[in-house]
């Protein structure tokens, strides 16, 4: 009887089979973990109000965070080269969802916009789409961009000179990138979804400045974009710039209770909160305690040391992927990664400054923690892909 010889590894398989970045891991995981059950102690009140079983949203929480690292091991398993030829393909998609919300989707009745739409009896926020999109095609185009640096302007004509300048700047290279990210911001003003657009942009932008563009096209840029966000601000983000300028000017009127009951809650927790599950402005006082506004349940319950301690795991994770993207194999990895990272550490940014009145109020997650299956799965794809980055950083360089 003979033996069936086992197939011998590609190359390719080799290289997805390396050791996973196990800090980075853990940190996800540990996340994950305590955002699942902060989800439980802030929605409990609000299930019971809803006439369902307290344990409601840390049910669905708890099996979307299962499901979300079951698929993020599975994505790191992957080799990341293949995510290449599937940008075009997200990126086209993100398009699609972003026009088909608009007619189709839903939201505008809560929270006066059109952001969420139901594919497949599962509800998701097309943005979130976005973001990985965007993401992935830059960095799949960014990757092969030469490092070349430009020949020196020779003597044109008069006419010609502005063409020549502009080719020298890289004025022409930006263009396609430049293009993509302002329709899709105007596709999200349609909705509108001001905050969403602010992240599409920064992660765009964080890729394109690790590729190497230059500076002064940054200020330029982002100048014109802040110009325009302003000018395409609806009625209800002009009241809210108005409500963080003075809130309780505001809270006769409702406008001003969610902000003010934020600080509230923050301020009660003291340094060592009033302990897990004891806290009491989630009990209808604070408004959307497990979605966007969980971190100052965070505060009131575990203090100002328990929430010092989440944002240092935060800072960990984020310094961890940035080092993954600096020990990557290749370019498209490093890319891939600090769009990834850079995308997680402003958003964690946002929403605690939201959260504090740094900032005025926007509707963005807390990642790891606010209330959303959907949107917990997709961050955990991503933490995916960087860990199958993490897997073919040469053995020297790991550590």
């Amino acid at each position: 009887m003979t033996r069936t010889r086992k197939r011998d590894l590609t190359v390719e398989e080799q290289l997805a089979r390396g050791p996973i970045d196990l800090p980075f891991l853990m940190l996800v995981v540990m996340l994950t973990a305590i955002g699942v059950v902060m989800v439980f102690s802030a929605s409990y009140p609000t299930a019971i109000n809803e006439g369902k079983d307290p344990a409601n949203y840390f049910i669905r929480q708890a099996g979307f965070g299962a499901g979300g690292l079951l698929a993020m091991y599975f994505i790191s398993k992957i080799n990341y080269q293949r995510f290449r030829w599937m940008s075009v393909g997200v990126l086209i998609a993100s398009y699609a969802l972003l026009i088909l919300v608009l007619p189709f989707g839903y939201g505008r009745s809560t929270v006066g916009a059109q952001r969420w739409m139901s594919l497949f009896g599962v509800s998701f926020q097309p943005s979130e789409i976005a973001k990985v999109g965007v993401i992935l095609y830059f960095a799949a185009r960014l990757s092969k961009r030469s490092s070349e640096k430009p020949a020196r302007i020779r003597r044109r004509s008069r006419w010609k000179a502005p063409f020549y300048v502009l080719k020298h700047l890289g004025f022409f290279e930006l263009v396609p990138y430049a293009a993509i990210l302002v329709s899709i911001v105007a596709l999200m003003m349609l909705e509108p979804h001001m905050s969403g657009a602010i992240l599409i942009l920064v992660a765009g932008a964080a890729v394109l400045f690790a590729a190497g563009i230059h500076l002064g096209w940054f200020v330029a840029g982002g100048g014109a974009m802040l110009l325009v966000l302003v000018a395409m601000m609806s009625g209800y983000q002009s009241t809210r710039i108005q409500v963080w300028r003075d809130p309780m000017a505001y809270y006769d009127t409702g406008e001003g209770f969610q902000i003010i009951q934020s600080l509230y809650t923050i301020g009660s927790g003291g340094l060592l909160g009033v302990g897990l599950g004891k806290g009491r402005q989630k009990f209808l006082f604070l408004p959307e305690p497990e979605n966007d506004f969980i971190f100052p349940v965070i505060c009131e319950e575990l203090g100002l040391v328990g929430a010092c301690v989440i944002l240092f795991l935060f800072a960990l994770l984020i310094l961890r992927g940035f080092w993954i993207a600096i020990h990557a194999r290749d370019r498209f990895g490093a890319l891939l990664t600090v769009g990834i990272i850079t995308l997680l550490a402003v958003q964690v940014f946002l929403n605690v400054a939201v959260v504090t009145n740094l900032i005025p109020t926007t509707g963005i997650s807390l990642p790891f923690f606010s209330y959303g299956g959907t949107a917990l799965m997709i961050q955990l794809a991503e933490m995916g892909m960087i860990l199958s980055v993490s897997r073919q950083i040469p053995a020297a360089k790991q550590g």
